[in-house]
C-alpha cells in the first residue's frame, strides 16, 4: 500500500484520535528504523522509551518467535513458567515485594491506586503538577492537565493536586491520605527531574501518615536514566512501582512492583486481566529485563546521556537542556516552534525526536545506542539551525 492509501483507510476507518507523521516505516534493528521507500532513519525516540533494548533485538525476536510457536495464551486461571519467572524477577531487580502483570503503563497505574485504596479505603491520592500518568480513568484523574481531563468530566474523585514543593507536598499528607504517586523524572510535560529533597519529603510524610508512596517509572524506569530503576539515582525508596513501556522489549506489558508493606494487600478477585503476564510477552520482558540490567550498558547510558547533552547544549538555537541519562529534553528558542523543528527532522534529517510542548524537543534512543550515533544525531539537529 502507498502512504497515500494509508491515510485514505485512516480516515475512513480510523477514530482521530492521533496526528500522525507522513511517513510510513516498515523495518527497524538497532537505532536504526526505514520506511516504505527505503529512507533509512536514526531514531531518538525508541518508541516513546519503549525499545531500550533497541529494534528487533535478537534475543528477543529469538524468544518470541520461539515461545508463541509452543504456547501463546492460556489466561491466569492457570501456571505458566515465564509469568511466574518474570515476577520474580522483577521483585528481586527492585522492591522485594510482589508483582501484578497487566498490559500497559495505564493499567499499572490503575492497578496502584487500587491497591493503595485497598490497604486504606477510601482514601485520597496526592498528585503533582506537571504530572502525566495515563489516560484510562483513574490514571487520567491523576493527570492534573485541564486539556485532557476537562472532555471527561466527571472523573474519579479524591484526587489531591499539589505543586513540586517539598512543604506543600508534605502537608497535603495526612491519615487520610492512600497514597502519594509521582514520576520521579516527569516524561509526557517535557523530562523534569524532580529533586531529591522533593522525593525525600514525599518518603517522609507517607511514613508519618501511614499512606503509600508510589512511583511511576513507567519511562523512566528498565535502564533508561542509567539505573535499572530511577529510584536508585536518589535513594528514595517507594513502597510500589509501576512499569511498563520498554518492560516488553517492543510488546504490550505493565507491571505494578510492591516493596514488603503491600505486597498481600489485594485478595483474589480483587483484581485481574484476562490478557496479563502471556507467555509470548513474559517470555520477551524477562529477555529486556536480563539486557537492561546488565552493569556495562547501564555505564553506557550515563555516558551516551552525558555526551548527548554536551552536545544539545551547543546548538545555536537550544536555551537549556534538562533529564538524566538518555532521558533528556531541550527547550529551543522562543521565538522556534519545537513542533516543527521535531517535523523537520523526520522529514529533512531522517532523525526521529518528538515535541513535548510548544519549545521543548525530547529525545530517547534506544540504550544501545553508540557515541558515533549521539554525534550523528546532534549534527543533524545542527543542520536544522535559522
Amino acid at each position: 500500500m502507498t502512504l497515500a492509501e494509508l491515510q485514505r483507510l485512516e480516515h475512513e476507518y480510523a477514530m482521530p484520535t492521533y496526528v500522525r507523521n507522513p511517513v510510513e516505516f516498515v523495518r527497524g534493528s538497532g537505532v536504526r528504523l526505514w520506511d516504505s521507500d527505503g529512507n533509512e532513519y536514526l531514531d531518538f525516540l525508541a518508541g516513546i522509551s519503549v525499545l531500550n533494548v533497541g529494534h528487533c533485538h535478537p534475543r528477543v525476536v529469538e524468544t518470541v518467535r520461539d515461545q508463541v510457536g509452543r504456547l501463546s495464551h492460556v489466561s491466569n486461571l492457570y501456571y505458566t513458567e515465564p509469568a511466574m519467572r518474570l515476577s520474580a524477577a522483577l521483585s528481586r531487580s527492585s522492591l522485594g515485594g510482589k508483582v501484578f502483570l497487566c498490559n500497559s503503563g495505564a493499567e499499572a497505574i490503575e492497578a496502584a491506586i487500587k491497591l493503595a485504596r485497598r490497604a486504606r479505603p477510601h482514601g485520597k491520592v496526592v498528585v503533582l503538577e506537571g504530572a502525566f500518568h495515563g489516560r484510562t480513568y483513574g490514571a487520567l484523574s491523576a493527570t492534573p492537565q485541564e486539556s485532557k481531563q476537562a472532555p471527561f468530566a466527571p472523573l474519579v474523585p479524591g484526587f489531591v493536586v499539589v505543586p513540586k514543593d517539598p512543604d506543600a507536598l508534605s502537608a497535603a499528607v495526612d491519615e487520610e491520605t492512600a497514597a502519594v504517586l509521582l514520576e520521579p523524572i516527569q516524561g509526557e510535560t517535557g523530562i523534569h527531574v524532580l529533586s531529591e529533597e522533593l522525593l525525600q519529603a514525599a518518603r517522609d510524610a507517607c511514613d508519618r501518615a501511614g499512606a503509600a508512596l508510589v512511583f511511576d517509572e513507567i519511562q523512566c524506569g528498565m535502564g533508561r536514566t542509567g539505573t535499572l530503576w530511577a529510584y536508585e539515582e536518589p535513594g528514595v525508596v517507594p513502597d510500589a512501582l509501576a512499569s511498563a513501556k520498554a518492560l516488553g522489549g517492543g510488546l504490550p506489558i505493565g507491571a505494578l512492583v510492591t516493596g514488603p508493606r503491600l505486597a498481600d494487600a489485594f485478595h483474589p478477585g480483587d483484581h485481574g486481566s484476562t490478557f496479563a503476564g502471556g507467555p509470548v510477552i513474559a517470555s520477551a520482558a524477562l529477555v529486556a529485563l536480563e539486557i537492561c540490567s546488565d552493569p556495562d550498558l547501564l555505564e553506557r547510558v550515563r555516558k551516551a546521556g552525558d555526551r548527548l547533552a554536551l552536545g544539545l547544549a551547543a546548538l545555536p538555537y537550544v536555551v537549556s537542556v534538562r533529564g538524566r541519562g538518555l532521558m533528556q529534553a531541550m527547550d529551543v528558542d522562543r521565538h522556534l516552534d519545537a513542533p516543527e523543528l521535531a517535523r523537520r527532522a523526520l522529514l529533512e534529517q531522517r532523525l526521529v525526536v518528538n515535541a513535548t510542548g510548544p519549545v521543548t524537543i525530547r529525545l530517547e534512543p534506544p540504550l544501545i545506542v553508540t557515541d558515533e550515533e549521539v554525534d550523528e544525531a546532534v549534527a543533524r539537529l545542527g543542520a536544522l539551525a535559522p
